[in-house]
C-alpha cells in the first residue's frame, strides 16, 4: 500500500459543489430523523387513546418495527448504491418515507400503524449507504470528520426540532395533523435534490461487479469492530429517542411541553458535541496526527464516557438527573463524530455502499432491540433503572470492540481492485499510517 508523505500539501477546504451536496445530505437526514422519531414524541398521547389499546409492550413493538425493514434492507440498499449510484436511489427512498409519514396521521389501529412503520423503514434504508458513497468519493480523510459530524448533527437537531415543535404542536392540535404536515412538507426537499444531486462526482461511480462482495467484507476483523461498536452507540441513541419522552413524562413527572424542551436540549447538546469533536479531529489529522489515533480516540472515549447514562436514574433531583443526561449526550456526540469516517476510510469509494449497508443493517438492529427490551423491562419492573443499566452495559461492549478489534484505520485494497486495475491515490484523499497505530 502506497503512502503519502506528511510533507505533501493537504487541501483543507471543501469545494463549493461538495458543500452544496453536504447541505442536501444534512437537511435530508434531519427530515429522516424527524420522521422516524415523531411516533416517540406522540407516544404519551397514543397510549391515552382507548381505541388504540397500546400498552408499553405494544408501544415498544411499534417503535422497533421501523428498524425491522430499515435494518434488513440496508444490504439491498448498499448493493443498489454501489451498483447504480446515489441519485435516483436516494430520491425514490425519500419519496417512500415521506408518504409513509403523512399516511400515519390518517390510520387507526395498531396493525395499520405497524404497517406504516415498516414502510417508513424501507424508504429510509437508502439514506446512509448514499451518504457514505458520497463522502468516500468526494471528501478527503481530513474532511470526513466535519462532513460526518454535520450529517450526524442533523440526526440530533432533527429529533430536537421534532420533539420540541412536535411536542408543542401535538399538545395543542393533536398528533394526527402533525404527521400529515410533516410528511407532505418534507417533499419540498426533492426539487433541490433534483437540481444539485451528485453528477459527475466519484459518488456516482459504479462498477459492473459492484466492488467486493459481502463475504469479503465480513472476513475483515475491522468490519466486525465497526459493526459491534456502531450497534452499541446506536443502542444508546435509539434508547433515548424512543423512550426518553416517556421516561420524562412517566417517571420524572414532566408535562408534554416541559418534556419537549428538555428532550430538544439533550439532542442539541449531542449535535453540538459531534460538530466540535469532528472539527477538532479533522484539524488534528491535517496537522499530522494519524487517522487511527484520532478516530479511535473519539469512538473509544465517547462510548466509555457514555456508560454514565445509567446515573440519570440513580440521582433523585431533577436537575442532577438532567445534568447526567446532558453529559451522556456530550459523550455520545464525541463517539458519533468518527464512527462513520472509520468505515468510509477503510472501505474506500468502491466498497463504501456495501460496507455501510452491512454496518447499518447490524447496527440498527439496536433500533429493534432497544425499544423492545426497554418496553419489556419497564412492563416487568415498573421503572426505568434496569433499562438504563442494560443500555450502559451495551455501550461498554462497543468501547471494548473498538479498543481491541479495530486495528489501524487505513484503506484496504480489495481483491477486485488488485485483479482489475492499479490503485490510484490523490494527495489528501487517501492517507496511510506510515506504520503508526
Amino acid at each position: 500500500m502506497s503512502a503519502i508523505s506528511p510533507s505533501q500539501p493537504v487541501h483543507a477546504r471543501i469545494s463549493g459543489a461538495s458543500w452544496a451536496i453536504l447541505a442536501l445530505m444534512v437537511v435530508s437526514v434531519a427530515i429522516n430523523y424527524i420522521d422516524r422519531t415523531s411516533l416517540s414524541t406522540a407516544a404519551p398521547l397514543l397510549v391515552r387513546e382507548p381505541e388504540m389499546e397500546i400498552s408499553a409492550a405494544k408501544l415498544g413493538v411499534l417503535l422497533s418495527a421501523f428498524f425491522w425493514t430499515y435494518s434488513f434492507l440496508q444490504l439491498a440498499s448498499g448493493w443498489l448504491v454501489d451498483r447504480y449510484g446515489v441519485r435516483w436511489v436516494m430520491a425514490i427512498g425519500f419519496i417512500v418515507w415521506s408518504l409513509a409519514t403523512a399516511a400515519t396521521g390518517l390510520v387507526y389501529g395498531f396493525s395499520a400503524l405497524l404497517a406504516l412503520r415498516l414502510l417508513l423503514g424501507a424508504g429510509e434504508s437508502v439514506a446512509y449507504p448514499c451518504y457514505s458513497k458520497i463522502i468516500a468519493g468526494n471528501f478527503a480523510e481530513h474532511q470526513r470528520g466535519l462532513a460526518n459530524s454535520l450529517i450526524d448533527a442533523g440526526t440530533k437537531f432533527g429529533p430536537a426540532l421534532g420533539i420540541l415543535g412536535g411536542g408543542i404542536l401535538m399538545d395543542r392540535y393533536g398528533w394526527r395533523p402533525v404527521f400529515l404536515v410533516l410528511g407532505l412538507g418534507s417533499l419540498l426537499w426533492l426539487p433541490a435534490w433534483f437540481k444539485w444531486m451528485p453528477s459527475g462526482h466519484a459518488a456516482t461511480q459504479t462498477t459492473p461487479s459492484g466492488g467486493p462482495g459481502f463475504a469479503e467484507i465480513c472476513a475483515q476483523r475491522q468490519a466486525w469492530a465497526t459493526f459491534i461498536g456502531h450497534f452499541s452507540g446506536n443502542y444508546l441513541w435509539y434508547f433515548l429517542i424512543t423512550w426518553l419522552p416517556s421516561y420524562l413524562v412517566k417517571e420524572r413527572g414532566f408535562t408534554m411541553s416541559h418534556m419537549a424542551y428538555v428532550g430538544a436540549l439533550a439532542f442539541c447538546v449531542t449535535g453540538i458535541s459531534t460538530i466540535i469533536t469532528g472539527t477538532i479531529a479533522d484539524r488534528a489529522i491535517t496537522r499530522g496526527a494519524t487517522p487511527t489515533r484520532v478516530r479511535k480516540t473519539c469512538v473509544i472515549l465517547g462510548l466509555g464516557l457514555a456508560t454514565s447514562v445509567v446515573t440519570v436514574t440513580m440521582v433523585e433531583g431533577t436537575q442532577a438527573s438532567m445534568a447526567c443526561l446532558m453529559f451522556a449526550c456530550i459523550a455520545h456526540g464525541i463517539f458519533a463524530s468518527s464512527h462513520w469516517a472509520i468505515a468510509q476510510t477503510i472501505a474506500g469509494p468502491v466498497a463504501a455502499g456495501k460496507w455501510t449497508g452491512m454496518q447499518n443493517c447490524l447496527a440498527n438492529m439496536a433500533g429493534v432491540a432497544a425499544p423492545a427490551i426497554t418496553g419489556f423491562v419497564v412492563d416487568r419492573t415498573g421503572q426505568f433503572f434496569w433499562a438504563f443499566a442494560v443500555c450502559s452495559a451495551v455501550v461498554l461492549t462497543g468501547a471494548a470492540a473498538y479498543a481491541f478489534l479495530l486495528g489501524p484505520v487505513v484503506q484496504r485494497v480489495w481483491a477486485s481492485q488488485e485483479s482489475s486495475e492499479p490503485r490510484r491515490f490523490e494527495a489528501g484523499n487517501e492517507q496511510t499510517e506510515n506504520g503508526k497505530l
